[in-house]
């Protein structure tokens, strides 16, 4: 089953987690997953810097540690980098300290200060640790753009259909997701339905 967004009661389970940011402003948000990559990044990159859009990057400490420069460049033109776990682990079948030691693992090569849990999945233990340290982001639109049966064309559907004042929204930097196919288009509608993209923290 697809959650298009979070579950109605994630806000109860994680009081202090961002799901959506509160502002008057017609303002969106884009974060990208799971970066960064050699094929994906440079793309995403690109179409933000002709947008002018700057965005927050939750990176795979693998990844990070693996193409440092990719992280440079994020960071020099003008976007933020979060942690996104070092092995993406799945908050839900690992215990505690393991959990709290990827993420520390990570955070040398992402960030110390804002975290995104793998696949939203996150025990009441872990976030209560977790919260001591980190701000911890989650997201207000999931258009699967990386679920390839779903398809680009209704990935983009989703997100001119969902989006509302202070969505954050999740894309994914990886060569499977056809984030930078819709991405043009759904800045675009954005734009002309009067909203602007602002970088939350």
């Amino acid at each position: 089953m697809r959650l298009f967004r979070p579950c109605f009661f994630a806000d109860w389970l994680y009081p202090e987690a961002i799901f959506r940011v509160q502002t008057t402003s017609k303002l969106l948000y884009l974060t990208f997953d799971d970066g960064p990559d050699p094929d994906s990044t440079p793309q995403l990159l690109d179409i933000l810097h002709l947008y002018d859009i700057k965005a927050l990057f939750f990176c795979d400490g693998r990844a990070a540690c693996k193409y440092p420069e990719l992280i440079k460049q994020i960071i020099e033109k003008g976007h933020q980098v979060g942690n996104h776990g070092f092995n993406h682990l799945n908050g839900w079948t690992t215990s505690l300290k393991r959990y709290k030691d990827d993420i520390s693992d990570a955070a040398p090569y992402t960030s110390f200060t804002l975290f995104r849990p793998p696949y939203g999945r996150l025990r009441i233990n872990q976030y209560r640790e977790l919260k001591k340290t980190y701000k911890i982001v989650f997201w207000d639109i999931m258009p699967y753009d990386f679920d390839r049966a779903l398809g680009n064309i209704k990935s983009l559907q989703i997100l001119k259909n969902k989006i509302r004042t202070g969505s954050i929204i999740v894309l994914h930097d990886t060569p499977n997701s056809t984030a930078n196919k819709i991405l043009r288009e759904f800045i675009d509608f954005a734009v002309s339905d009067g909203y602007r993209f602002g970088i939350p923290f």
